[in-house]
C-alpha cells in the first residue's frame, strides 16, 4: 500500500486493470479522502461495496445483457431489430471482432476485471487498516466482506461464461506493478471461485431480511459454486474433443471427460436445494401462489381469453418469488419504456425482440394420455398435433401462451379492450413498419393491464432461480447414475408448477432421453433469461453430428430457403439443426379450410424461413480478448480462432 498520505482519490485513479488504466472507483466517498479515512469509517467502506454491488448489476442483467436487447437474439430463441446500431445482428452476421465487440455495457473483459479490482481494493482495505465494525449493528462488517468476497467470485465466473481461460485476480493492482498476468484453465479458475465464494459463506446468513434484502447470502454463494461447477461439467470443458470440437485451448488437455465432475456439480446443486434458514425452514421454494382458475394481470382484468394463468406472470413480479424463489438477483433493470420496446405495433411498440420457431417448437404439448411431449415427437401426429394450426390442434405447455404471441393469440390491444393478434393484416402484419419478421411477439415479462405512464420498474428475471439448481442436481444424477424417481419427480414439479403435464415415464428407463427432457425443460423455463446464449456453446450444439446431420437434410429438402424450411419439416418432423446458422418463422396463409379464424377470414399457418446466421466453431464458442488487452498484457493469449 502507499503511504496514507496520498490522496486516495488519486490513487484510485490511477490503479490499472488488465484491460488498461482506468478510475477505479465509479464513486468517491469525497475528493479528498485519504485511504486511512476511508478504511477506518464503516460507513465509507459500507459504501464503496454498495457501489460494487451497482459494477456487479451492470455486468449481468439478464433481461437487457446489451442494455436495450437482451442476449436472445444472438441465439435461435429470438430475432432482433436494426435499432439502436443493430448489436444483436453484428453478432449474426459475424461482424465482431478482436478490435471491438458490439454492445458493451459492462459485461465485457475490462469492465469485468475493474469491477474484479473495486473488490480487491476493498478486501485489501479493511484488512490493512482494521476496519472499525458497524456501531449500529455490529456484525455489519462482516456480512460487507463476505458481500465483496462473493462478488469477487462472481465476476470471475462471468469472465469464465464467455472468456474460458483467464487470469483470477487476488490482488489490488497498483500503477508500478507488471501487467505479468497470465491465464487460467476453467477448472483452475472454478476451484478459485468456490474458495471466495465458501468465504462469503462463512460470513453471511441463509437469508438477508429487512433493509439488507437483495444482498448476498449464504443461498447466494452456493449458487454460484454451483453454477461454476456444473459449468465445467458440461461438454465445453468436459471431453469437447470427443464431441466434436476442434480448438486448441491453451489448456485443452484438462478438458477430456471426467465424471466427477458431474458428482462434484450434483453435490453443490443438492446443498442449495437442501439449504435451511436459521430458524431450519427449507431456504428455497417454487412460487405456487394462484390457482388454475386464476387469469387476470395485475390490474385484475382477463385479457388473454383465460390462456395465461396469473402464477405464471406474477412470479417475475410478486415479492414472494425473489423471497423464496430467487438464489440471486438484481433489481429494477428496466421501466415503462421497455414495453414500447417490445410490444406490437397494435398496442404502440417497436417488436425489437421477436421469438423465431426454433424456440416455439421446443414447448411441448399434453397428450390424451396425460404426459408432456414435443411436437416434433412421433407421437404428436397422432395425438393431433397439426403444423397448419400449432397452436390449438393440440393442448400446448401453459409456458408457450405466457411466453409468445402467436397469429391468433387473445391480446389487449392499444384501445385497452380484448383483442385477436393478426399477423396476416394490420399494423401487426408480418414485415409492417416495426413489425415482427417472424410471426411472433414477445409476452414473457408482459402484463397486458400496465400502461406506459411512468409508473412500472422491471426488476424480472431473476439472475438465478430455484429451477436452475433443480435442473442442474437432476442433469448431474442422470449423467452419473442415469435417470432416477427423485429427479423425476423434482423436474415435474416444476412443470407442475406451471400447469404442465409430466414427463413420460419412459424417461425413468432412458437416460438419453432424460436428458433430452432436462435441456428443453431448461430452454422453455429461461426463455429470454440470458441463459441460451452461453448453453448452446457450453453443451457445443453446433459441434454436435446429430445436429450438423439435420443441417444435411435441411440443404437436401431442396429449392428456396423458405420452401425448405416448410419441406423440412413436412419430410422429417424434426426440431430445426441446433447450429445457429438460421432463424425461421411462421406466417398464416388464407385458406378457406385453415383452421384458424380472425375476422371471418381463414387461415392455416406455414413455416418460413427468416436468416441466415453466422456461428464458426470453435472461433465463436468464447469471446475474444480485445487486442488492446493483449497489447498491455503480454502474458495473456488470443482465444481459438481469434
Amino acid at each position: 500500500m502507499k503511504s496514507q498520505k496520498i490522496i486516495f482519490s488519486f490513487l484510485v485513479l490511477m490503479l490499472c486493470s488488465l484491460g488498461g488504466c482506468k478510475k477505479y472507483l465509479d464513486k468517491l466517498p469525497d475528493d479528498l479522502t485519504t485511504e486511512q479515512e476511508t478504511f477506518t469509517r464503516y460507513e465509507r467502506v459500507d459504501k464503496l461495496v454498495t457501489d460494487l454491488y451497482a459494477k456487479s448489476k451492470g455486468a449481468n442483467v439478464p433481461l437487457t445483457w446489451f442494455a436495450h436487447f437482451s442476449s436472445a437474439a444472438i441465439t435461435d430463441e429470438a430475432e432482433g431489430t436494426n435499432v439502436e446500431g443493430g448489436i444483436t445482428n453484428s453478432f449474426n452476421t459475424g461482424d465482431w471482432t478482436a478490435n471491438g465487440i458490439p454492445g458493451s455495457v459492462g459485461q465485457y473483459w475490462a469492465d469485468l476485471y475493474a469491477g474484479i479490482r473495486k473488490a480487491n481494493v476493498i478486501l485489501a482495505g479493511v484488512q490493512n487498516y482494521h476496519t472499525p465494525d458497524n456501531p449500529i449493528q455490529p456484525g455489519d462488517l462482516e456480512k460487507r466482506i463476505g458481500e465483496t468476497y462473493f462478488l469477487r467470485a462472481y465476476l470471475h465466473y462471468l469472465v469464465l461464461r464467455i472468456y474460458g481461460e483467464a487470469p483470477y485476480v487476488e490482488k489490488a493492482v497498483q500503477t508500478n506493478d507488471v501487467m505479468d498476468f497470465k491465464k487460467e484453465s476453467a477448472h483452475s479458475l472454478v476451484q478459485k471461485i468456490i474458495k471466495d465464494a465458501e468465504e462469503g459463506i462463512k460470513r453471511l446468513p441463509a437469508v438477508q431480511d429487512g433493509q439488507n434484502f437483495g444482498r448476498v447470502d449464504k443461498g447466494a454463494c452456493l449458487g454460484l459454486i454451483a453454477i461454476a461447477r456444473w459449468t465445467v461439467a458440461t461438454p465445453l470443458w468436459n471431453g469437447a474433443a470427443g464431441l466434436g470440437y476442434k480448438g486448441s485451448r491453451q489448456f485443452e488437455t484438462e478438458y477430456g471427460y471426467n465424471q466427477d465432475r458431474w458428482e462434484r456439480a450434483k453435490e453443490a446443486a443438492k446443498a442449495v436445494l437442501e439449504l435451511k434458514t436459521e430458524v431450519g425452514a427449507p431456504r428455497y421454494k417454487l412460487y405456487e401462489k394462484y390457482s388454475a382458475n386464476d387469469f387476470n394481470d395485475s390490474a385484475s382484468k382477463d385479457y388473454n381469453g383465460s390462456t395465461v394463468y396469473t402464477r405464471l406472470w406474477q412470479m417475475f413480479y410478486d415479492i414472494d418469488a425473489f423471497q423464496n424463489e430467487a438464489v440471486w438477483f438484481v433489481t429494477k433493470t428496466k421501466y415503462e419504456g421497455w414495453f414500447g420496446d417490445v410490444y406490437p405495433p397494435s398496442r404502440g411498440g417497436s417488436a425489437r425482440q421477436q421469438p423465431v420457431q426454433e424456440q416455439v417448437d421446443e414447448y411441448e404439448y399434453i397428450s390424451p394420455d396425460g404426459y408432456g411431449y414435443p411436437i416434433y415427437s412421433a407421437k404428436a401426429k397422432g395425438d393431433g398435433y397439426d403444423d397448419s394450426n400449432p397452436y390449438k390442434s393440440v393442448k400446448r405447455d401453459p409456458r408457450f401462451s405466457r411466453d409468445i404471441i402467436f397469429h391468433g393469440a387473445a391480446f389487449r390491444n392499444g384501445s385497452n379492450q380484448p383483442s385477436i393478434l393478426n399477423t396476416a393484416a394490420g399494423s401487426d402484419k408480418i414485415n409492417a413498419s416495426n413489425a415482427t419478421k417472424t410471426g411472433y411477439y414477445l409476452r414473457k415479462f408482459l402484463q397486458e393491464g400496465w400502461n406506459r405512464d411512468g409508473s412500472v420498474s422491471i426488476s424480472a428475471p431473476a439472475v438465478w432461480r430455484l429451477p436452475e439448481f433443480i435442473y442442474i442436481y437432476a442433469e448431474a444424477v442422470n449423467e452419473t447414475s442415469g435417470p432416477t424417481r427423485e429427479i423425476y419427480d423434482l423436474i415435474n414439479k416444476v412443470r407442475a408448477r406451471s400447469f404442465m403435464a409430466p414427463m413420460p415415464l419412459s424417461t425413468l428407463s432412458d437416460k438419453s432421453l432424460m436428458r433430452e427432457y432436462i435441456k428443453r425443460e431448461r430452454r422453455v423455463e429461461f426463455f429470454y433469461e440470458n441463459k441460451r446464449a452461453f448453453d448452446f456453446r457450453l453443451y457445443l450444439e453446433p459441434s454436435d453430428p446429430a445436429e450438423s446431420t439435420k443441417e444435411q437434410l435441411w440443404q437436401g429438402s431442396g429449392g428456396t430457403n423458405t420452401e425448405r424450411s416448410q419441406k423440412y419439416w413436412l419430410q422429417n418432423q424434426s426440431s430445426y439443426p441446433k447450429m445457429q446458422h438460421m432463424v425461421n418463422g411462421m406466417r398464416p396463409v388464407e385458406d378457406p379450410n385453415g383452421k384458424i379464424e380472425i375476422s371471418g377470414v381463414k387461415y392455416r399457418m406455414e413455416r418460413f424461413f427468416v436468416e441466415d446466421r453466422v456461428f464458426e466453431s470453435p472461433k465463436h464458442y468464447l469471446f475474444p480478448i480485445l487486442v488492446g488487452e493483449l497489447q498491455r498484457t503480454p502474458g495473456l493469449t488470443q482465444n481459438p480462432g481469434w
